[in-house]
């Protein structure tokens, strides 16, 4: 089974720029169809969150134009840029998105379930996971019994050392690390809010955030360092679950380069 999973595009209402720079939906326009180019084709996509900037409906009218010509099932959960009930109604007909409060669910059509939480705090740039939100996963997990699961979550559960990110990071993540270390069929915690790839160690298992299909955060681990946003490549990663060898995580860009060339020439 392979996943594929782009975070934070961002999206505005058509013809707007983020940042009057960035042309959010070019980018993940561009993006859909280098995915639809992949072989194999991936069996499904998530967006773990920042779908769109404001929370507003032409927004996420707009995302869901650009996101339908994938060539495949698409999940979405919402990050901290995102409003439950724009996003709700937008993806209502998709059928996987829960009537009414958090927009968490499972969905156990594939080898691996994917369960998706939401961290959403309305009108906040952070996270949380409350006591509802977990026990919710808590009762979710048990009933998965052994398969293999990954997590889709905005906000990464550990601290990144990009501290103004990390102010707004995940509250109670030593109540989220308390049910997950129980699960051990939890392949990966796959999130996003970060606009990079960067990985730890968490509860047993492995949390990382994927690059943005959009602008990058800028790397910068000193103190108090401004936020940034770089044009570097726009990326995505593929989560690849075989049942011999478990999950491989693979971080790539999006982008036109030169024809592949063997390593040695023919003889």
């Amino acid at each position: 089974m392979i996943v594929i999973q782009l975070s934070d595009p961002h999206i505005l209402a058509p013809g707007e720029l983020l940042y009057r720079r960035f042309d959010t939906a070019e980018f993940l326009a561009r993006a859909v169809g280098e995915i639809n180019r992949l072989e194999p084709l991936p069996d499904v996509a998530v967006v773990t969150g920042d779908l769109v900037d404001h929370g507003e409906p032409p927004e996420y009218e707009h995302l869901r134009a650009l996101l339908a010509p994938l060539a495949m099932p698409v999940f979405v959960i919402p990050g901290n840029h995102d409003a439950r009930e724009p996003l709700r109604a937008a993806f209502a007909a998709d059928d996987y998105l829960p009537a009414d409060g958090f927009l968490q669910y499972a969905i156990e059509d594939y080898p691996v379930w994917l369960i998706a939480l939401d961290t959403l705090i309305p009108g906040e740039a952070g996270g949380l996971l409350c006591s509802e939100r977990l026990a919710w996963l808590d009762h979710t997990l048990a009933s998965a019994a052994a398969r293999p699961v990954l997590l889709m979550m905005h906000h990464p559960p550990f601290v990144t050392g990009i501290e103004r990110m990390d102010r707004d990071g995940l509250q109670n993540s030593e109540a989220l690390a308390a049910v997950v270390v129980r699960y051990p069929q939890i392949e990966r915690i796959l999130c996003g809010h970060l606009h990079r790839a960067i990985d730890c160690r968490f509860a047993g298992t492995v949390a990382g955030t994927a690059p943005s299909t959009a602008a990058q955060l800028r790397l910068d681990l000193t103190a108090e360092a401004p936020l940034r946003f770089m044009h570097e490549p726009p990326g995505y990663q593929l989560h690849v679950w075989r049942e011999d060898s478990g999950l491989v995580t693979h971080t790539a860009v999006f982008g036109e380069w030169p024809d592949p060339h063997p390593l040695r020439a023919a003889s």
